[in-house]
């Protein structure tokens, strides 16, 4: 970052900007009083860590670029961008990369700059990182335990299953008159399982 500031200290049109540095490692008062000075108007450009991402609010800010952007998941992203564009001046975010194109960094970035909807980025997310196991505690988006189905695009599906499943349970919570499917759930559905799906 400092090497950062460096190279924009010789750029013919932005070596006069005021500009600070922010980052994680600087003591908390040092953070509040740059933080400070931005808001006030004192610091021009602002050359941050994801330290920005949450809670910062600075109604003048009005663009932010993020280098390497390919390293951030989509809400990150879309909570950096979120930083920008909340006062009078409309917000403008840039979302550096040299991820090749068809790479999941790739999707990412291209996914954040194609719209600003956060549920529909939430989805996004879900697709690309996977629903992770459903079934049992594990929060890795890597491996699902389900075969068949995938909650971003069966939800309407998965909606039907639950509500047919409570009726027969409100029914018959033994399943006694449903051996074939008392079967198939303890095949299926461990101890582990089982106890993950109680918490809930």
């Amino acid at each position: 970052m400092i090497q950062l500031k460096e190279a924009l200290s010789t750029h013919p049109r932005i070596k006069d900007v005021r500009t600070a540095v922010l980052h994680g490692q600087l003591p908390a008062d040092e953070k509040d009083a740059i933080m400070q000075s931005f808001a006030r108007g004192e610091i021009d450009l602002l050359i941050a860590t994801t330290v920005i991402e949450v809670g910062v609010d600075v109604p003048n800010a009005s663009t932010m670029i993020i280098l390497d952007a390919d390293r951030f998941g989509v809400s990150q992203l879309h909570q950096l961008r979120g930083r920008v564009g909340r006062g009078s001046f409309p917000g403008l975010c840039l979302l550096v990369t040299e991820a090749q194109a068809g790479t999941p960094a790739r999707e990412r970035v291209e996914a954040v700059a194609s719209t600003t909807d956060g549920f529909a980025l939430a989805e996004v997310d879900l697709e690309l990182r996977g629903e992770g196991d459903v079934l049992g505690d594990a929060q890795a988006g890597a491996r699902s335990s389900l075969k068949l189905l995938r909650v971003a695009k069966d939800a309407e599906l998965i909606t039907r299953a639950r509500t047919l499943a409570a009726h027969i349970l409100e029914r018959d919570p033994a399943l006694s008159d449903h051996p074939q499917l008392r079967e198939a759930l303890e095949r299926q559905v461990t101890a582990a399982d089982r106890a993950a799906l109680a918490k809930n």
